[in-house]
């Protein structure tokens, strides 16, 4: 028998591994589970449409596109920019007509009272006249005309907050990282095939299909990359920290380098789920209370 013998039932007898097996039979709670490979995506997938690149191009951030799915993104863009851009300046013109209308009322209502006062002026009977037309409650005097005199529209009630549309923003956003992006920043990625004779199957069918070109090791979700922005040739975050970074040369062409010629490969997820990161994946249920 322990030394605290007398305190052994104060322990928790039910377990945490039950409490998590029957919070998952039972409905209740929040369940987590730890996501699989099949939810993340492929480091030569493409950040829009999650499937391998056909012509991969990359940000100056390093996401990964591919150039069809990222143009088609590019001009939507810019043709939504342009439906809003053609309101907001049916938007001003519009304002632009209304100060014009109210100008031209307000100097109609100056020439109006000028002429009211020239005839009060001149005669007794014409101020008379005058007094009764502007005490008139018809919609048509005094300007009234021009005013719309349907008050039971939703536009019309006092309540009704006119909607003012803002100035457009021209600039593209990246889906991926949120920072600007233009057709000219996108950089041509040139992957290295693996060559193995014995392996008959399709390009997208093969486990193994990209190498780094210097040190051959196989390209996957597992091992850093990263692309030379001169000639697009995709290598091992290995190879840079080891080979490039000794000379700043080149490793193939022999061309001089620079640090910001180094663009690491972001290996994103399918939005949802990061490379090594955010692994978790949580269900927050209705609790179960006392």
């Amino acid at each position: 028998m322990t030394r605290h013998a007398r305190n052994c039932t104060a322990g928790a007898v039910y377990t945490y591994h039950e409490k998590k097996k029957d919070a998952a039979a039972s409905g209740y709670g929040t369940q987590s589970e730890r996501l699989g490979k099949d939810s993340i995506k492929n480091f030569d997938c493409c950040s829009l449409t999650l499937q391998p690149c056909r012509n991969p191009v990359i940000t100056k951030e390093g996401y990964l596109f591919d150039k069809e799915a990222i143009l088609k993104y590019l001009v939507a863009k810019k043709n939504e920019y342009s439906r809003k851009l053609s309101k907001y300046e049916k938007q001003l013109k519009k304002e632009e007509a209304e100060k014009a209308e109210l100008a031209a009322a307000e100097k109609e209502s100056n020439l109006i009272k000028f002429m009211n006062r020239e005839k009060n002026i001149s005669s007794n009977n014409q101020q008379a006249e005058a007094s009764t037309s502007s005490s008139s409650v018809s919609n048509l005097s005094n300007g009234k005309a021009k005013k719309l005199p349907s008050f039971w529209l939703p536009s019309e009630l006092p309540d009704a907050k006119i909607t003012k549309i803002e100035k457009p923003d021209s600039t593209v956003y990246c889906p991926i990282s949120g920072k600007p992006l233009k057709m000219k920043d996108l950089i041509d990625v040139k992957w290295t095939l693996v060559n193995d004779p014995d392996d008959k199957k399709s390009l997208i069918a093969k486990e193994n299909r990209y190498m780094c070109p210097v040190t051959h090791d196989i390209l996957s979700n597992a091992v850093p990359c990263a692309i030379i922005r001169t000639t697009g040739d995709v290598v091992t975050m290995e190879c840079v920290e080891k080979i490039i970074k000794k000379d700043w040369l080149h490793p193939l062409t022999g061309d001089k380098l620079k640090e910001k010629d180094i663009i690491p490969l972001q290996r994103g997820g399918t939005g949802y789920a990061l490379t090594n990161q955010k692994l978790e994946g949580k269900n927050e249920r209705p609790v179960l209370q006392a």
